[in-house]
């Protein structure tokens, strides 16, 4: 698996401009758009990228006897547990799945209390409440907009005096951009907290010089975590269809998780109560879910996963075209952003007032243009204000909130397909700016 690991931090390190779809591209004109192209095709925010070797890996399977969990999960999480340097795998149907059984793993009982960030997908939050655990959030920082490291350490000092430390702290990779886990990690650590990385958006990131002996890795590999958990849903850097996986170095929360996956149900040998049994035996010792990635799923990822790198790769060269010409319109980029270590799952930009993001979001629309806010915040939804969060708990992740929008990226998106999405914003601010003010 050594050339998987080189060959993707070797993309990550070698940015280069767009030219995967087009040799030699043409300079962009921002007063009227060349573009030869279908403007009825829809362009999506994000997609899955398959090809023929996709297909016949799926097909393979649907020729052998095993469908359901066999021994294609096991030589996909094998391959996983290769590519991060971790001791541990455990394939699941979904990264939803993922977060609930690595909460499962580290005993979250009900009433404990979990923290993460308001702007998250909601199963972050939600695999804590699947636990009866008690669930609350730290802010973002503005620029990196993943979790404030400073917020987190004053709410780490008030909790401490209140006897409220979290039992876990679920850390979102944001948009594919590694969160400071180091930092995170010599400050949680002092306090006895648990840590859980969500890494749905970042397969493919990297952390140059960052490990413990100075080395690079990927997220994916446990050394500030006790899990990482990762999707493998259609607009993530690889696709399972549906798809999950616990990353771990800790033999317990392994044990657990892969007999929570599978309905309780205990299998080995030497953990059996009965001694004397035929090898059709088995016992439920815990409460557990059906929560199995199939054969058919995992040969998909089998065969994913050998193009990670370039997908990774593309999706970088996009983002990087995008902040070259975004650069001299009244939006907020991504900031303070390391190109080459990002997986760009997202490609974020701001609108510098509010207003103005759902006037864009209707007007590319309008152009077959599909895009998406990324993430109306987890506190704000009606569940979790029932719960009693209010509206002024969080104010940097409500004020991104309002103003951010989510431009599609994916491996296929052509230049063509980037061009009529750059030129409906240019022409969004040239044409439409005026009239909101």
């Amino acid at each position: 698996m050594r050339f998987i690991i080189e060959d993707l931090l070797s993309a990550m390190k070698n940015v280069q401009t767009p030219s995967t779809h087009r040799v030699n591209p043409p300079s962009f004109d921002s007063t009227s758009s060349n573009i030869q192209t279908n403007m009825h095709d829809v362009i999506p925010y994000g997609r899955q990228t398959l090809d023929e070797s996709d297909r016949l890996a799926v097909m393979e399977v649907l020729a052998t006897d095993f469908l359901t969990q066999g021994p294609w999960v096991s030589q996909f999480e094998q391959k996983l547990a290769d590519l991060f340097g971790c001791r541990d795998v455990i394939a699941v149907n979904s990264g939803t799945a993922a977060l609930h059984l690595a909460c499962r793993g580290l005993d979250l009982q009900p009433g404990e209390w979990v923290w993460t960030t308001p702007i998250t997908f909601l199963a972050s939050a939600n695999a804590a409440r699947y636990c009866g655990a008690h669930v609350d959030f730290v802010d973002i920082d503005p620029i990196t907009r993943n979790i404030s490291i400073t917020a987190l350490h004053e709410k780490i000092l008030s909790a401490e005096k209140n006897n409220l430390l979290p039992k876990i702290l679920i850390v979102v990779h944001f948009a594919g951009q590694p969160v400071d886990m180091a930092s995170i990690y010599a400050l949680t650590q002092q306090f006895g907290i648990a840590i859980i990385e969500d890494g749905c958006h970042a397969l493919g990131a990297h952390y140059e010089k960052s490990g413990r002996n100075g080395e690079n890795f990927l997220v994916g590999k446990p050394i500030y975590a006790d899990a990482v958990c990762f999707s493998f849903h259609p607009v993530k850097s690889i696709t399972c269809g549906e798809g999950g996986a616990v990353c771990t170095n800790r033999g317990d929360i392994a044990q657990i998780a892969r007999r929570l996956r599978s309905h309780g149900v205990e299998r080995a040998t030497d953990r059996l109560q009965a001694k004397n049994h035929e090898t059709w035996y088995y016992e439920q010792h815990d409460l557990g879910f059906n929560y199995r990635l199939t054969d058919i799923q995992a040969a998909l990822g089998h065969s994913q996963i050998k193009k990670l790198a370039s997908f990774i790769q593309r999706r970088r060269e996009i983002a990087v075209r995008y902040q070259d010409e975004l650069k001299n319109l009244p939006l907020k980029r991504p900031q303070n952003i390391e190109l080459k270590h990002s997986a760009f799952h997202l490609y974020v930009i701001e609108f510098l007032e509010n207003g103005l993001r759902d006037h864009m979001y209707r007007a590319l629309r309008q152009q077959n243009i599909q895009t998406q806010v990324h993430y109306f915040p987890v506190h704000l939804h009606p569940y979790y204000q029932n719960l009693g969060f209010k509206t002024g708990q969080f104010p940097h992740a409500e004020n991104y909130s309002q103003r951010c929008l989510s431009l599609p990226i994916f491996p296929t998106l052509t230049y063509d397909q980037q061009s009529r999405v750059i030129q409906g914003i240019r022409d969004f601010f040239n044409n439409n700016y005026s009239v909101t003010h």
